[in-house]
């Protein structure tokens, strides 16, 4: 759906005038999975794919939500814009608006906001991050509100804490609002420190496989991950103050370990702190030219995530399994938070068709589920687009 379509369709349900129209993007993590929340590093980088929002502002205080995607639809008052609705999409924007009037910013007129999504729903491709942040972005520029990007991010990230009740951590958000063309992004994710690296895969392709299982994060597994984390880190400082968990090299990790009893919060909190390791090893490899050895961490990340951290499950693990068994694959692992949703692989050119072809069947074959595939273009982060 073009920009022209959504116009209309807003039309069609709003009315005449004027109309502006922002868009943010969803993200594929390449690598660093659950190291987000642990204050370590990752290295997403944003889709050619995301979340549209159309919004006109109005004399009416109110606002109204509308979708393209999901029926539901909502108007409320200004003194209803700081509590969350039960179990509806509207939470996602609705949390960010809460966000604003937190910092004292109000409204004095209302506004009409459509949405439209590409995103698939579930895929684990942060369809919650897109929207979030592409609402940030258009109120910001709507009302004038003068914040920075990176607030913004922080303000969507909120969102999802308090409204979706999603205590993740800051990674989704910050690809879909600070992400660009050919470039991933080395985040550290405790300082927000970053560097827009380019994604030079001569010969090959980024494919993401949605195994068309859908992720449920909010199941209360995500969260079980991070209570599990805050765990270790109470665990550990019994002999050293650490504020998280990517405080630790490989090497403190192994001395320390020992002060954790509990042997699966032991094998949790193994995984965060090798694969922030994995990710910065990557990361310089990348920049170095050397794909195949970046394909190398790319398949531990995942194993790591299969044993360690114990997110993968029979759907994520048959992607991947069909997907080494292809010559031209370099690497190939889970990506999003886990319990279904999307893998990324690293194929090369000539191998790409027969990827599709031959890892959707066996895929099929042991699941009984029709994947979907995405050769990914990575674009921009939020922005205004018409």
């Amino acid at each position: 759906m073009n920009i022209q379509d959504l116009k209309s369709k807003f039309i069609e349900k709003y009315g005449e005038g004027e109309v502006d129209v922002f868009f943010s993007p969803g993200r594929v993590n390449l690598i660093g999975e659950h190291t987000d929340y642990n204050g370590g590093y990752v290295f997403p980088c944003a889709l050619t794919f995301g979340t549209y929002c159309l919004v006109r502002r109005v004399e009416r205080a109110s606002f109204r939500f509308a979708s393209l995607n999901l029926p539901f639809q909502a108007e409320l008052s200004f003194d209803q814009l700081t509590k969350p609705l039960d179990d509806k999409w509207v939470n996602y924007p609705l949390g960010v608006i809460a966000q604003f009037v937190k910092r004292g910013i109000t409204f004095e007129q209302g506004a009409d906001l459509m949405f439209y999504g590409n995103v698939p729903n579930g895929a684990g491709l942060s369809s919650s991050a897109a929207l979030e942040v592409v609402t940030a972005v258009a109120l910001n520029d709507v009302y004038s509100c003068g914040l920075d990007r990176v607030e913004l991010v922080k303000m969507s990230q909120k969102a999802e804490h308090e409204f979706a009740g999603v205590h993740c951590g800051i990674m989704d958000q910050f690809a879909s609002g600070m992400g660009a063309k050919d470039h991933a992004i080395f985040l550290n994710c405790d300082t927000l420190e970053y560097d827009l690296v380019p994604v030079k895969l001569e010969g090959a392709k980024i494919v993401i496989s949605n195994t068309n299982s859908p992720h449920k994060l909010d199941s209360g597994k995500y969260n079980e991950r991070v209570a599990e984390c805050n765990q270790a880190v109470k665990a550990i400082c019994e002999k050293r103050e650490i504020k998280n968990l990517g405080e630790l090299s490989l090497d403190d990790f192994d001395s320390l370990s020992g002060m954790i009893a509990d042997e699966v919060v032991r094998r949790r909190a193994h995984h965060v702190v090798s694969e922030i390791q994995r990710t910065s090893d990557a990361v310089a490899e990348l920049k170095k030219g050397n794909i195949d050895v970046f394909g190398q961490l790319m398949n531990a990340s995942h194993d790591s995530l299969r044993d360690d951290y114990e997110v993968t499950g029979l759907h994520l693990d048959t992607m991947v399994e069909e997907a080494r068994k292809i010559d031209g694959v370099i690497g190939s692992r889970m990506t999003g938070g886990g319990f279904g949703g999307c893998t990324v692989s690293i194929v090369k050119d000539e191998a790409v068709d027969q990827f599709i072809e031959q890892v959707g069947a066996g895929y099929k074959s042991k699941t009984g589920i029709t994947p979907e595939f995405y050769v990914a273009e990575i674009g921009d982060g939020g922005c205004k687009i018409g």
